[in-house]
């Protein structure tokens, strides 16, 4: 079966207005991230921080739910143990999986679950295709809301190039902001046009991504290619990384390519941007 997103595979679980996306880079694998919103709902991140003593990644877990929604995560750590993979220890293998939670509707009835963390993991395993729009941790995605209304939110990916290595980029846009286009103009406007207005909605937003690179980077490297993401958040939500928004970036280096580590933090702000836009996109 042929990999979705570079060396890596990815799949969904889509519920009622909410979901997961799960993906699976290769074992051993290096990753790290960082958090610049204001209400984040994150798991593993501290083991992200180049400090700490594990490098690798298993598995990255978007979802639904809000802090609820992090319990998706011990479905993939089902799936992954069954599988003998994770980082080895003397009783046995333990799944690094890092997980990104967004806030929708079913934060009032019915966040995912372990149950649909397994299930979203066990379709990136079959190698199902994987979709964008209102699918997986974007089902119940939404932007605009600092202008009194609710415009499209979504999950969308994007792919660029740097020498001979690749970026991919999977971004869940729920932003308290507007998702901006090229030309700094919202690609829809709430409210019926009008001023912005104080958070009606409460810690309700979250716009979180995962930047993937088959170049080979360190785990210092890949925070700061997470940090260029972060950048293109900049770019493509107007405003970004407020004290209503989880924002959140995690960088995967899944493969063996030599790349100037500049030239791809230039790259991975750019294809950040147009995987937000393109979660949006309707």
């Amino acid at each position: 079966m042929k990999p979705q997103l570079l060396t890596a595979w990815a799949g969904h679980w889509t519920g009622d207005g909410t979901g997961v996306t799960v993906i699976l880079p290769p074992p051993g694998t290096v990753g790290s991230g960082e958090v610049r919103g204001g209400a984040p709902a994150t798991r593993e991140f501290a083991l992200l921080d180049p400090i700490r003593t594990v490098d690798r990644v298993d598995a990255v877990v978007l979802s639904g739910g809000s802090a609820f929604g992090l319990s998706a995560a011990d479905g993939v750590m089902e799936v992954l143990r069954a599988r003998g993979l994770g980082f080895p220890t003397p009783l046995g293998p333990v799944p690094i999986v890092v997980g990104m939670s967004i806030f929708d509707a079913s934060v009032a009835a019915t966040p995912p679950t372990a149950s649909a963390g397994r299930d979203a993991a066990l379709a990136a395993f079959r190698g199902d295709t994987f979709t964008s729009g209102t699918v997986g941790a974007g089902a119940g995605a939404t932007s605009g809301k600092w202008r009194g209304g609710v415009a499209p939110g979504g999950l969308g990916v994007a792919h660029g190039r740097c020498g001979d290595a690749s970026i991919a980029v999977v971004a869940v846009a729920n932003p308290w902001g507007d998702v901006i286009g090229a030309d700094g103009s919202p690609l829809f406007v709430t409210g019926g046009g009008g001023e912005p207005v104080s958070d009606p909605f409460g810690m309700t937003n979250t716009t979180i991504a995962v930047v993937l690179t088959d170049a080979a980077l360190t785990k210092t490297e890949c925070q700061l290619l997470a940090q260029s993401g972060h950048t293109g958040f900049a770019r493509a939500l107007y405003p970004a990384h407020s004290r209503f928004d989880g924002d959140a970036v995690v960088a995967l280096s899944t493969g063996d390519l030599t790349a100037d580590l500049d030239m791809l933090r230039v790259v991975a702000a750019d294809v950040t941007a147009a995987a937000i836009r393109a979660a949006a996109d309707r």
